[in-house]
């Protein structure tokens, strides 16, 4: 298998395993969305974590990253 990064040629990864749990246990805050590098939209599910609405769209995205494909250092583009 041939080594390969995301980082190169995506500007938002971040470590599968790390991901998948922010979006599953602090979505509604938006801590995955820091942990990839989305500061603004961190931000937005912060300001509106009191709706109920980023931690439905924070399950969502923790199921849907978990399926993702991951480069030779464990790391998925978001």
């Amino acid at each position: 298998m041939q080594n390969f990064s995301y980082a190169a040629t995506h500007p938002h990864t971040c470590n599968k395993a790390l991901y998948v749990a922010m979006a599953l246990l602090f979505g509604t805050f938006g801590v995955h969305k820091f942990c990839a590098g989305r500061v603004w939209m961190g931000i937005l599910y912060a300001l509106f974590s009191w709706t109920g609405i980023p931690t439905v769209v924070g399950i969502i995205e923790g199921i849907f990253a978990a399926f993702k494909q991951t480069d030779s250092l464990g790391a998925i583009a978001v």
